[in-house]
């Protein structure tokens, strides 16, 4: 631990808490709208998505594993929250939060944050894409002024719903939200430095207030107050029956915020040149997602936006998270009243343009051009995510992706007969030489490339079984090229091992990698072909197979792929290992 703090704030000086403080000052300007609207559209009051931010944000910066990471609610969560409080409501997604945040925990102690990599990109932009399409469309009741809308779990309903609600749509609050919309576009051009979600909210919310006062829902007509003090300490009730309804939402939410933050701290290490610790990430966002249910905040995880934004605003530890925090948590306190008069109209857009800015619609469209089995993976995970649920998208485009995966290694096996060309200068053993008027019927040599997994395993059996079938005296396997060989690999190594021994050949191996070896050695496959029977060279195999043929064997030879074996049909002499001059590679 010590040098784990050491590290974050070795050299800390007054200089570089004034870029904090500027940097964690910036950040909170941008959280507080997005709090609020994250909130809302995951249908739980505001206050609490500013909770979240104050608690989540100050303890993910505290104890997390980025330098520069800001937590909070993300859009990410937005349908997965939405859909568990349409369904259990909100008290049982406080519980839910809780847990992921115990099994974000585990995943860190036991070291499991490498494992997130090893999710397909095609997958993570599919449901990321998928996610930002809820979220707009989420959004148009809002931007359009529709009145009794009912929120829905599926997006079909949700689309039905909207479009039998338009004949109540409001001209005022699409005039809000258009005002909005052009002032968040504008604002960078003229004032880069300033959050256009902030400067576009106030002014709506100005311009609703004097002009259309009671046209337009705000935040305090449809939820009510903001309260103005801190947020009060309180423990749900978690029962066994509850944990069991929840363990599958709370697996959703602890894969999801695992996913996000380890995503937005990978974006800190590119644009900072640093190294963050991803086990302890992940036990940071599980801390965090532990204590903020008991304050009454939603489940929160890295915000790669806002962490972006801190860097940019010249961020130099922890600690501009936590001024972050703090800074949200103190304009809750004084400027609570005023944001009751929000209009949701004003939300609209901001949350509109943060599903634009999330959707990875670039990656998208090139991942798509491609035409391969990962654009296929893609779309399918995308109209999962969108039609049924994230559950349902992740899992059937990791299936999916595992087998198209399985499909592209088995065809990387290659297995060819070899034989040695004697018209090159090294002699070595190449395909072509192989032809039905030049081969050996007593020697046979095979190279295989490729991983023998299971994808790939049967294939490897049915191109040796031919020339088990014919009978030599002697198999040749060159292995070089085989970087792995898993359980069903070596079932059917085995079964080539019993079919050859049961017609009386030898096999020999040779090449064969150490990992190889090892892995051969522990599955009791080098007993079984013998330890005597491994050679370093091919070249000194070659020379044992001859070695061991019988002479009259090799007077049968039709056509002979040795010139050793054409010798001793003539010399009608036995062939000794040391005579044979073959230098293979």
């Amino acid at each position: 631990m010590s040098k784990f703090w050491t590290g974050r704030f070795e050299g800390y000086s007054f200089d570089h808490f004034k870029k904090d403080l500027l940097s964690g000052t910036i950040v909170g300007i941008v959280a507080i709208p997005l709090a609020m609207s994250f909130a809302i559209a995951s249908g739980v009051k505001p206050e609490y998505g500013i909770y979240t931010a104050v608690i989540a944000g100050i303890l993910i910066s505290l104890l997390g594993g980025s330098k520069y990471q800001i937590g909070g609610p993300t859009g990410a969560f937005v349908p997965i929250l939405l859909g568990i409080v349409i369904s259990y409501g909100y008290e049982n997604l406080l519980i839910a939060g809780l847990m992921a945040g115990v099994m974000l925990v585990l995943m860190g102690v036991f070291k499991l944050g490498v494992l997130i990599k090893y999710i397909p990109r095609p997958v993570t932009i599919g449901f990321t894409a998928g996610i930002a399409v809820i979220i707009f469309t989420g959004q148009i009741s809002n931007f359009l002024g529709l009145k009794g809308i009912e929120q829905h779990e599926r997006f079909i309903d949700n689309m039905k719903e909207i479009a039998s609600h338009l004949n109540t749509m409001s001209i005022y609050s699409i005039l809000v939200a258009a005002i909005c919309f052009v002032i968040m576009l504008l604002t960078p051009k003229v004032l880069p430095k300033v959050p256009g979600a902030l400067v576009g909210i106030i002014v709506s919310s100005v311009v609703t207030a004097l002009f259309f006062s009671g046209q337009v829902a705000t935040i305090g007509s449809t939820y009510g107050a903001i309260p103005n003090s801190l947020p009060s300490f309180g423990i749900p009730e978690i029962t066994l029956d509850r944990i069991q309804m929840l363990i599958g939402p709370a697996f959703v939410i602890a894969m999801l915020g695992g996913i996000e933050s380890l995503l937005s701290a990978v974006v800190a290490d590119g644009m900072t040149n640093s190294k963050h610790n991803s086990n302890r990430e992940l036990i940071g966002q599980g801390i965090a997602n532990i204590v903020t249910p008991f304050f009454g905040g939603i489940p929160a995880t890295g915000a790669i936006a806002r962490t972006a934004t801190n860097i940019k605003s010249g961020a130099t530890s922890p600690m501009s998270g936590v001024i972050h925090g703090v800074f949200v948590l103190l304009t809750l306190l004084v400027f609570a009243p005023l944001a009751t008069h929000i209009p949701l109209a004003a939300l609209a857009p901001v949350l509109m343009m943060v599903a634009w800015n999330m959707s990875e619609r670039k990656h998208f469209a090139h991942i798509l051009k491609l035409k391969s089995g990962d654009s296929l993976v893609l779309v399918i995970t995308f109209l999962l995510t969108v039609f049924t649920s994230l559950t349902v998208a992740v899992e059937v485009g990791l299936l999916l992706a595992i087998i198209l995966f399985a499909k592209r290694m088995s065809e990387m096996l290659v297995v060819s007969k070899v034989l040695p060309d004697h018209e090159s200068s090294n002699g070595k053993v190449l395909p072509h030489v192989v032809s039905p008027n030049h081969d050996c019927p007593q020697v046979s040599i095979y190279t295989v490339e490729g991983p023998l997994f299971f994808g790939a395993a049967q294939t490897f059996e049915q191109s040796i079984l031919s020339s088990i079938n014919a009978k030599p005296k002697v198999l040749i396997l060159r292995l070089r090229k085989v970087p792995f060989i898993d359980t069903t690999g070596e079932e059917y190594f085995r079964n080539i091992i019993t079919d050859f021994k049961s017609h009386g050949g030898t096999l020999l191996v040779t090449e064969v990698r150490p990992s190889l070896k090892l892995a051969m050695d522990q599955s009791g496959l080098t007993n079984e072909i013998g330890e005597q029977n491994f050679f370093v060279h091919t070249g000194d195999a070659i020379n044992c197979a001859l070695g061991c043929i019988n002479r009259s064997a090799c007077l049968g030879c039709k056509h002979f792929a040795f010139k050793e074996c054409a010798e001793l049909a003539c010399s009608k002499k036995p062939v000794k290992p040391k005579e044979v001059e073959t230098t293979l590679v």
